[in-house]
């Protein structure tokens, strides 16, 4: 079976124990260091018959020893966003995109989207809260797992890079009203040498409430981002 299938009839807790991830094992990958000016710029499309698409760059405004600032722009046809992400350090989040690219969520405790170093077979599970939604006064909660592969080649617009797995099975939004949580299954590669990804894919499902015994799994996401050109400051 292709790794890319969602396996959409299991919650993100059951599939946590059956997860398999490929790749050849190397050496841990440690965390990058970050420049003021560094620079990636990534192709991306979401949907299926008919995909939105969107240019989305990632720079980094500032460093300093309280965190990282990170400016995200979204630019296409339907798309036009900018925000800001916060990291108190190399892959740890305070305000940032952990579900759709265009948001920005504060994570409590902080996201641990990477654990430096990256090392073969290691995993890790958070179970996170966001701010309280004016919608319906509830904390939005997010069950995130992670198991962390080898290494493969990529190839994108940008060139060929030797990148490292990682597998991410995720439950977001416990608490809405009209619809159980959405099940997330993506797969992101991530490059020393880019100090960043240059893959991602990510699928996604949902079942509304009140269906019972005839709900079906509705796809939410479709999305893949990869990597166009990158520029690391000096």
């Amino acid at each position: 079976m292709d790794r890319r299938i969602f396996l959409a009839a299991s919650s993100a807790a059951a599939l946590s124990a059956c997860v398999s991830v490929g790749g050849t094992a190397g050496s841990p990958v440690p965390a990058p260091v970050f420049r003021v000016g560094d620079r990636w710029v990534y192709n991306a499309r979401d949907g299926f018959r008919v995909p939105v698409t969107w240019v989305e760059t990632h720079e980094v405004m500032a460093v300093a020893p309280g965190g990282i600032e990170i400016r995200v722009t979204l630019l296409g046809e339907t798309v036009n966003t900018v925000r800001t992400e916060r990291l108190l350090s190399p892959g740890v989040v305070a305000a940032g995109a952990v579900f759709n690219n265009d948001e920005t969520r504060e994570f409590t405790p902080p996201l641990e989207r990477y654990r430096f170093p990256l090392t073969f077979g290691e995993t890790w599970t958070q179970n996170m809260s966001n701010a309280v939604s004016p919608r319906n006064g509830q904390r939005p909660t997010i069950t995130r797992f992670v198991r962390m592969g080898g290494f493969e080649k990529v190839t994108t617009s940008a060139g060929t890079f030797d990148a490292v797995l990682m597998r991410t099975i995720m439950s977001v939004d416990d608490n809405n009203p009209f619809r159980w949580p959405f099940q997330c299954n993506y797969e992101t590669w991530f490059a020393p040498s880019v100090g960043a990804m240059v893959r991602e894919f990510k699928m996604a499902t949902y079942r509304e409430r009140g269906d019972g015994r005839d709900a079906i799994d509705i796809r939410a996401q479709n999305t893949t981002v990869e990597l166009a050109s990158y520029r690391r400051g000096a």
